[in-house]
């Protein structure tokens, strides 16, 4: 088993450059495909949200508007994936059938309009995996349209880049257990980042852990797939579990993280915080999550 196929929505952030790098790096290890995809806002969404008591003038004015500000941001990260590519080993497919017929990591791009959140959603759901970038330093976690589309509403794993680029990717792994769905979901996906690596932690606390089962219980299951990993507890820092489990991922020098997301509802994580939003914001490493 390997990742082929990598959707990677780009908005324009100053995250998008270090979501490329990342995942380029992922495609060059599994000789992969990555889909560079600009979702742009198409007008006639303003329409229906332009409210009573508008002229027709003023609502095809306020269309023309947003029609030049996407076109704008278009502009901008083409531009930005035209850079990218420039100068670097990888070859640009057209098609899906050139990349199947090309050896080694291939990219392409392609801008669309629609809504972010149902077009990425309903187009990762035939890719291996969703690369999306970090949330902005200013940014609330929360408004990630991409983020959230995939994580809950795809079926398929995210991994959400670091800021910076990462020196490497997936040779030193760490699981974060805590015995629910989600978490078996994420290292289901991440298996043969498993198999690849040089070597694997379990990390697990009381703090963590809900009905479901313990960490040796996941180490069992691992060996199964001819996989071992230690099983490491980890302290809350300050109360915080995140921020304990993020120091334990840096104390393994681990340069990927899986976990599941929300093991709460998402309204409740939101509204409170959480492991889940910690380790968004927080986590200088990829993080490979799913729901």
């Amino acid at each position: 088993m390997a990742y082929r196929r990598l959707l990677l929505p780009l908005t324009g952030t100053a995250a998008g450059e270090a979501a490329l790098n990342t995942a380029l790096m992922v495609a060059r290890t599994w000789n992969a495909h990555v889909h560079c995809l600009h979702v742009r806002v198409d007008a006639r969404d303003v329409a229906p949200l332009a409210g009573e008591g508008l002229s027709g003038a003023m609502i095809e004015e306020m269309m023309a508007a947003t029609e030049r500000e996407s076109g704008e941001r278009a502009g901008r990260v083409r531009a930005l994936f035209e850079k990218f590519v420039q100068g670097r080993d990888v070859t640009i497919a057209l098609s899906a059938e050139s990349a199947l017929k090309t050896e080694g990591p291939t990219l392409s791009f392609e801008s669309i309009a629609g809504r972010e959140e149902d077009v990425v959603a309903q187009q990762s759901r035939l890719y291996d995996m969703a690369v999306v970038p970090h949330p902005e330093a200013d940014e609330d976690v929360s408004s990630s349209d991409a983020l959230h589309a995939v994580l809950f509403d795809s079926g398929r794993p995210v991994l959400i880049a670091p800021r910076q680029s990462p020196a490497t990717i997936g040779t030193r792994v760490c699981c974060a257990w805590n015995g629910t769905a989600e978490s078996a979901a994420a290292v289901a996906a991440a298996l043969p980042w498993l198999h690849h690596a040089e070597a694997v932690r379990i990390l697990y606390s009381d703090d963590y852990q809900r009905r479901g089962p313990a960490a040796e219980g996941l180490q069992a299951y691992l060996r199964w797939h001819e996989v071992q990993a230690e099983a490491v507890p980890f302290k809350p820092q300050t109360r915080e579990v995140g921020a304990g489990l993020l120091g334990a991922v840096r104390d393994f020098n681990a340069d990927l993280l899986c976990m599941g997301a929300y093991s709460h509802s998402r309204l409740r994580q939101l509204i409170l915080g959480g492991v889940t939003r910690h380790v968004l914001e927080n986590a200088d490493i990829p993080v490979l999550m799913c729901r």
